[in-house]
């Protein structure tokens, strides 16, 4: 076996390891309204996942709205349209994914889902306290970027260097706001947009040095949000059961 795979499966199971918990993650994938079809790539890295199994159910807007949450530890909003979502949900069903994480659950936002974490929309969950950098140009193209990760986003994510290339589709530049809510928590920056993609009428020397791979703690619960895509970029698909296995982690005290 390579000596990178071995290390790929390390990463995956530290968790597991450290927490002492064999048990099948609970994973559930929204599906509804603004769901685009990358959601099917996130499933499949999911059900592909070295070290601990990971099981995966879909979960509706209106399973949300009733805290169904039958054992699930992670709820995951996917690519597609962030408004959407957080439409399909409701002020009822932003409210019960807000009470989900806090009380212990895991959110794992990506593309879509990274925008719908956010406290910058009326549709948003307010689940970081971020904002999404020039909103105007959200649909600024798509493509591979390169990111530049902190130390803490390289030993996380990526033990080979602190550069890596990835697929974007227009995913949220997010930026920390001017000033501290008290009801929603600062973000870790675990990696930056280190190239860009203007297309489409966005300016250039806009997307360079936001956040674009972030996590933070809600309540008792975490939160880990994906502006790229890891799992439409080959040699990254792992990273998304990683995120997981973070997010179902207990957290220290």
């Amino acid at each position: 076996m390579p000596a990178f795979t071995r290390s790929l499966i390390v990463l995956l199971v530290l968790p597991l390891m450290a927490y002492g918990d064999d048990a099948p993650v609970k994973v559930a994938v929204f599906k509804g309204a603004g769901v685009g079809p990358s959601a099917e790539n996130l499933i499949t890295a999911l059900k592909a996942a070295e070290g601990r199994k990971i099981e995966v159910v879909r979960i509706t807007a209106e399973e949300i709205r009733d805290g169904k949450w039958d054992g699930a530890k992670v709820l995951v909003h996917p690519g597609g349209s962030g408004g959407g979502q957080g439409k399909a949900l409701g002020e009822d069903g932003r409210k019960s994914v807000r009470e989900f994480v806090s009380k212990g659950g895991g959110y794992l936002g990506v593309c879509a889902g990274a925008y719908l974490a956010t406290n910058d929309y009326s549709w948003g969950l307010n689940l970081i306290n971020a904002r999404v950098v020039d909103r105007q140009h959200w649909a600024r193209g798509n493509g591979s970027v390169k990111l530049k990760l902190s130390e803490k986003g390289s030993e996380f994510l990526f033990p080979k260097g602190r550069e890596m290339d990835i697929h974007y589709a227009q995913g949220p530049l997010l930026a920390r706001r001017e000033f501290d809510d008290p009801k929603v928590p600062n973000y870790e920056s675990l990696a930056v947009f280190a190239s860009e993609i203007a297309e489409k009428g966005a300016p250039r020397g806009v997307m360079e040095g936001t956040s674009a791979i972030v996590r933070s703690e809600y309540g008792s619960g975490r939160v880990f949000c994906f502006s790229p895509h890891p799992e439409l970029t080959d040699g990254l698909h792992h990273l998304i059961p990683l995120a997981v296995n973070w997010l179902a982690a207990p957290k220290k005290r």
